[in-house]
């Protein structure tokens, strides 16, 4: 038969509040005693059941960060590390630790199941890579306070909120216009690449809303990487006309454009100009430095604290929304307005 905390306190000589309080740390319970405690858990091999301590103090103010994080995240995924940055100091300010846990897609629901149940944690907030029908299941039926860091796609039960980035698109647009420009071409990612496609729809809104003509060589898309940025570019320019202007749909892609562009000896930006989106981690150090369209994703993780905290403390709370408005950041690689 296991050992009961009742035990414990029997053979401590104490009662099992006390025990209670030892097992969590307080402050309230003497050396002397804390020491007696241990020793008698020790010599009877008590160990605490960690599901009824946490269901015994219904919070352990906690929530965890659920992201699939491996190698070289913090270069190919750089905002991620500032959003959890601002969820941490919201977090602290309001006596919540922030744990960060890297699980596959695969293992994500079961994570949080038997996290939630055992009270691990208050609340998750999930990377919308890690989503599965599962989890939403699962995350729906237990009533899991939780959010969503980016949008999930089709009808969803998730809380979730994110930025606008066809409206980070438009914004691009309207500020290349405003500059004089009047044939902009454009480079992204694949169509899976959800932030690269929906950037790419503003950036077209605003051009047919001004009827300036698309010629298909300017639409390039491929993987979001420098080399591929190199090449796309390249593809742009073997057209006998040349675009007055180059979105690129991220750093890595821009980086790659602006050697493209270099090596052509094409100079930026009396011949061709370019914008991107994010002032990290390329845009401030290429020459010449690049014009963004930023996204303050600190900002955003500050809010995601804010929100899940809400979340805890009143479960009916729910939210499906874009939050924060782009800026532009101007810098030598556009003409002046």
């Amino acid at each position: 038969m296991s050992v009961t905390i009742k035990d414990v306190a029997k053979a401590a000589n104490t009662s099992t509040a006390t025990v209670s309080k030892v097992l969590n740390g307080s402050y309230s319970i003497s050396q002397e005693t804390a020491d007696r405690v241990r020793k008698v858990m020790e010599e009877l091999n008590y160990h605490p059941n960690q599901k009824a301590r946490n269901l015994a103090r219904l919070t352990n103010k906690t929530v965890v960060f659920v992201a699939e994080l491996g190698k070289g995240a913090a270069f190919s995924n750089p905002h991620m590390f500032e959003m959890i940055s601002g969820i941490e100091s919201y977090l602290s300010e309001k006596g919540y630790l922030l744990q960060i846990r890297s699980i596959s897609k695969n293992e994500v629901a079961d994570f949080t199941k038997e996290c939630f149940e055992i009270k691990a944690a208050d609340g998750f907030i999930f990377h919308a890579s890690v989503l599965t029908d599962e989890l939403e299941q699962i995350v729906y039926e237990n009533e899991i306070p939780h959010l969503v860091i980016g949008m999930p796609s089709g009808n969803t039960r998730f809380c979730w909120i994110d930025t606008d980035n066809k409206y980070a698109g438009v914004t691009a647009t309207k500020y290349l216009l405003e500059c004089g420009y009047r044939s902009v071409a454009f480079i992204g990612g694949t169509e899976d690449d959800k932030i690269s496609q929906h950037r790419l729809e503003g950036v077209l809104s605003v051009l047919s809303e001004h009827e300036v003509l698309v010629p298909r060589a300017y639409i390039q898309q491929g993987a979001s990487a420098v080399d591929s940025g190199y090449q796309m570019t390249k593809e742009i320019l073997k057209g006998k006309n040349r675009p007055g202007a180059i979105i690129c749909a991220n750093n890595y892609l821009a980086y790659g454009c602006v050697k493209a562009l270099n090596d052509s000896k094409i100079k930026i930006p009396d011949e061709i100009g370019v914008i991107t989106f994010d002032d990290f981690p390329f845009s401030q150090i290429v020459k010449p430095a690049l014009t963004v369209v930023n996204i303050d994703v600190y900002d955003i993780g500050h809010e995601a604290g804010r929100l899940i905290i809400r979340k805890i403390r009143k479960p009916e709370f729910h939210i499906q929304s874009y939050i924060t408005y782009p800026t532009i950041i101007p810098r030598d690689s556009l003409k002046s307005r």
